[in-house]
Formats: C-alpha cells, structure tokens, sequence
C-alpha cells in the first residue's frame, strides 16, 4: 500500500503527488515547498522546477497565516497568488502550498460588461431563493 504522508522535511519529490493533484484539478500554476526543504513549481501540466521556494511561500512559513498578495520579486512578481500553510491535525506547520490567483486577477466589472446576462441570471435565482 502507497501512503502520502508530509513532514516538515519532506523533499520536492515527496511532494510533486500533492501539487499534481492540485495543478490538476485547478489548471493553474501551483507551488508548494516543505519547512526545511524547497519544493516544486508546477505549470502547464508539468513540473517547470524542483528546487523551488518563493517570497510568498517563505512569508507563510514565518507568519504561519494564509496569505493572498500580489508579489513585488519572484517568479510570480505581479501576479496576484493566495499561499496557505500545511498544518498537521495539531496545528503544526509543515509547509505551504500556492496558487496563482485567478479569482483576484479578474476585472469583475469588464466580465460583467461582457457578459450581461450573468447579471440577469443572479438576479434571477436570488428572487427563486427568497
């Protein structure tokens, strides 16, 4: 039987299972590193690095708090991305996992500018509802 578990020493290697699922299921960039150890950086379906750590991912670890930001060095310098811990059941920090952020990197106002139905259709289900 094949087990997943994390530490705060696990390698990149350890961790490419988790970043894939995730990359994955989200088809964003994903990265994601252990406390005492740098990890992977995930783009296009592929691992694009596997001695990875980035500003963003460091902060978290220190701050211990999800953090949603827009980075001013990096890889991802100008791009919004949201990086959260890895906690254990206890609440110990072990790593942390990002995403580039794509909900923050939206113009809401140009989507809805485009697409105006959608406005109709939420108007429309808020009176099904009340």
């Amino acid at each position: 039987m094949i087990c997943l578990k994390i530490c705060k020493d696990s390698t990149a290697e350890d961790l490419e299972p988790i970043a894939s699922a995730v990359h994955s299921l989200l088809g964003i960039p994903t990265t994601i590193r252990s406390v005492n150890g740098k990890g992977i950086r995930m783009e296009r379906g592929e691992v694009v690095d596997w001695d990875y750590t980035g500003p963003i991912l460091e902060k978290v670890l220190e701050d211990k708090i999800t953090i949603r930001t827009v980075p001013k060095e990096g890889v991802y310098k100008g791009k919004a991305v949201a990086v959260t811990p890895i906690k254990t059941p206890d609440g110990e920090i072990v790593g942390a996992i990002g995403v580039v952020d794509l909900v923050a990197a939206l113009d809401i106002l140009s989507v809805f500018r485009e697409y105006p139905d959608i406005i109709d259709e939420v108007e429309e289900a808020k009176k099904r509802h009340t």
